[in-house]
């Protein structure tokens, strides 16, 4: 499999398992030091793996049309990802989170032809949001309705640019970028 039909196709799940254990490692670093660093006491800063419930909420994204294979994959393995203290903050929302938006708000318009799923925000309300061809736009204003651009080719390439944001940050206090 090539490099780009590997992102088309988004994260298997040793992948997946070895960057929950990367981010998780990284902000146990972070959790450790972070008061005598910032003057103010960490927030949640972690990985979780999917209970019940977030697999059930995977199984009805998956029903959806607008929903990108590669994201009911990740939301098989993954159940939320809170990064509070990273830079203004990083968040995946849990699958559950993404079905309520697409049944209230329905899918997003991200250029002429795609459509996509708002699964992610930073702490400024930007939006992340996942084609149905698999690639990742960011929102350029803090609403669903701003201009979305493209950020990355796949998931896969999301996630890893995310971990190396958190890695960055871990040693120097400036957040990567996304």
């Amino acid at each position: 499999m090539s490099d780009n039909e590997r992102s088309a196709a988004g994260p298997d799940p040793a992948w997946l398992a070895a960057w929950r254990h990367d981010i998780n490692t990284v902000t146990q670093t972070l959790v450790a030091d972070f008061e005598n660093r910032f003057g103010y006491p960490p927030g949640r800063n972690d990985v979780d793996e999917p209970g019940p419930a977030e697999l059930d909420a995977a199984r009805q994204l998956a029903e959806h049309s607008a929903a990108a294979e590669p994201l009911v994959r990740f939301y098989r393995h993954i159940g939320e990802v809170v990064l509070a203290d990273v830079g203004n903050a990083y968040f995946i929302h849990p699958a559950a989170h993404v079905v309520d938006d697409l049944a209230s708000s329905g899918p997003i318009r991200l250029g002429p032809r795609d459509r996509g799923v708002v699964f992610a925000s930073d702490g400024g309300g930007i939006h992340f949001a996942i084609a149905t061809s698999g690639a990742v736009h960011r929102s350029a204003a803090a609403s669903r309705d701003s201009d979305f651009h493209l950020v990355a080719d796949g998931l896969q390439d999301f996630l890893d640019r995310l971990r190396r944001a958190v890695v960055r940050f871990v040693e120097t206090g400036r957040p990567g970028d996304l």
